[in-house]
């Protein structure tokens, strides 16, 4: 109707314009008629008379014949947007309209995406870093376990970029609560190894605790160089060692760092120096220092699972990628000469081990030397990894009795499994199995004791170890990840005679501490839940966990119970950074 109505202005327009123009035309024709009678010509007036409307009458002919041919125009462009309005009414009933975001912010799209995703972590690391290819994975592990929620869209409105760099805040404020049927005593991070008995005081009462130790703060730098792509972490927490009136007076909780380390990757060769998590840990895909690549459960417990293999310490690694389902890696990583809960012998000299003090002055021989090779191939469209891993250790001692040094090398090897099942439910299993690596248990026991050869030398023998974690993680619906773990270690025995005192020493003899564990085991079970997600204002959750820890030690006294056990809860609001 508009452009008709446009057409018809066209045409009242020029008609106007035509009857202006010949107004001069006809005043023109009738001065001449009068000039003419007045000389007495009339037949010449009238025949100039004739052939001025003539013209007139043909330039009439013409405009009209102009404006006919514009309106034909008009009906053809009128017709034309009929059918477009037509076939546009009929997209609109076959398309369902767009679901309004519960979070629409002005000037952005209304619809802001799920509040969770079955890709993995992976959040991935922030775009242009050195991480893999993305995998699909269960449910965002890695955001359940504090990633942030903008890092699955690739970007984060808390990005700053400095000259080429890259640099992306992150991390989530924690509120936690934790009760336990025992007091543990080691705050909201379980210490499995000193687990009460119920005829102690510890044992006989219960304890609860709340804190925000576990928030957590982190830092992300992406850039490139010279075709390389380079990522740097730092994260940190408040899990450090606390002043004696932390929870007195003001909780004062002290920064704690826990991963500071940057990697640089190009084509298929990877390198990456710092503080991370060993090489040793069991991954979700391929071999990769990004927490969200990395299993270390989904617990809120700040000391994970019992039965999990890890530590966070200094390592140098290398990484091959021959293909995208296979990677290759060697990681040389800071060692430790643990012994753990072990009687030692009396003329062993101070600060020769690590007795679980924090021993800075430990004269270790060599570094400990992890190798790895994953494999993540796609059946049917999901995800599938599998995992060998290989360790190897070593600790020296000097007797100054004898004044001589001995050195022993152990090895271990985990073969590790994270299977996803469906789309939304993984199976996790993981082993480890060893001689003389305990420190890679959580140190719930020794990696080798201190005894005397057969030639009454003091020196290190490795001790066996073993652990591993079976379980499932299920999400259940896009906000709510459900998880079932069950996980077990165990330790030997080795039986020595102080060369000094005749007295029994080593780790498990008769009459032994009962810090001295056979076994510890630990059934868990937890569920997250995430009431929103958005990638500009982060995401809003609940985490809980309840878990029942069995610890049963090489020996108990006569009348003593076999063993130590403990029923624990914790509930957490966590707000995730975006």
């Amino acid at each position: 109707m508009q452009r008709r109505r446009t057409g018809l202005g066209c045409l009242l327009v020029a008609a106007t314009l035509w009857a202006v123009s010949a107004i001069p035309a006809f005043s023109q024709t009738a001065a001449q008629a009068s000039q003419t009678g007045a000389a007495g010509s009339s037949t010449d007036a009238i025949s100039t008379l004739k052939q001025q409307l003539a013209a007139q009458q043909k330039q009439l002919e013409q405009m009209q014949a102009a404006m006919a041919a514009l309106q034909k125009k008009l009906d053809q462009a009128d017709r034309s947007s009929a059918a477009t309005q037509s076939a546009q009414a009929q997209t609109a009933k076959a398309t369902p309209a767009a679901q309004p975001s519960a979070f629409h912010v002005p000037g952005q799209p209304a619809s802001l995406g799920q509040v969770a995703s079955l890709s993995p972590v992976v959040p991935r690391a922030p775009e242009g870093s050195a991480a893999q290819p993305a995998v699909p994975v269960l449910a965002d592990p890695g955001f359940f376990n504090g990633a942030s929620p903008a890092e699955e869209h690739g970007e984060s409105p808390l990005s700053v970029k400095i000259g080429g760099a890259e640099f992306t805040p992150g991390g989530f404020m924690d509120f936690t609560t934790v009760f336990r049927s025992t007091n543990v005593g080691s705050g909201i991070g379980t210490s499995f190894g000193g687990v009460p008995f119920s005829n102690t005081p510890q044992g006989r009462l219960t304890e609860t605790r709340m804190s925000m130790q576990n928030s957590r703060v982190s830092l992300d730098v992406n850039s490139k160089f010279q075709g390389w792509d380079l990522h740097g972490h730092l994260e940190a927490d408040f899990l450090g060692n606390a002043p004696a009136n932390v929870f007195v007076g003001s909780n004062s909780n002290t920064l704690r760092s826990r991963l500071y380390w940057i990697d640089a990757r190009k084509d298929k060769f990877e390198f990456m120096g710092g503080q991370s998590w060993s090489l040793i840990v069991p991954g979700r895909d391929g071999i990769s220092p990004n927490p969200s690549d990395i299993f270390y459960s989904q617990n809120m417990d700040t000391n994970y699972q019992v039965g999990l293999t890890w530590s966070r310490q200094a390592q140098f690694r290398m990484v091959y990628h021959p293909s995208k389902t296979i990677a290759a890696a060697i990681s040389i990583e800071d060692p430790q000469q643990f012994v753990g809960g072990s009687t030692l012998p009396s003329t062993l000299p101070a600060n020769e081990v690590e007795t679980g003090g924090g021993n800075t002055a430990t004269p270790n021989v060599f570094p400990d030397i992890i190798g790895k090779v994953a494999f993540d191939p796609k059946k049917g469209g999901l995800h599938q990894h599998i995992e060998f891993v290989g360790m190897l250790t070593s600790a020296r001692i000097y007797d100054p009795t004898a004044n001589q040094k001995s050195s022993a090398e152990g090895a271990g090897g985990s073969v590790n499994f994270n299977l996803q099942l469906t789309k939304s439910l993984h199976f996790i299993l993981n082993t480890f199995y060893s001689d003389g690596g305990g420190r890679y248990i959580f140190a719930l026991g020794p990696g080798f004791v201190v005894r005397p050869d057969a030639s009454g030398i003091l020196g290190p023998a490795m001790l066996h170890s073993g652990s591993g974690i079976a379980g499932f993680e299920w999400q259940a619906n896009k906000n709510s990840l459900v998880y079932v773990y069950y996980g077990a270690a165990y330790f030997g025995r080795y039986v020595a005679t102080d060369p000094v005192t005749g007295k029994l020493i080593g780790y498990g003899y008769t009459g032994s501490s009962n810090s001295q564990n056979r076994a510890i085991n630990e059934p868990t079970i937890g569920l997250t839940q995430t009431f929103w997600k958005n990638p500009h204002y982060g995401a809003l959750q609940l985490l809980t966990q309840y878990s029942y820890v069995t610890r049963a030690p090489w020996y108990v006294s006569t009348g003593s119970p076999k063993d130590a056990h403990s029923s624990m809860a914790w509930v957490d609001l966590r707000y995730v950074l975006p």
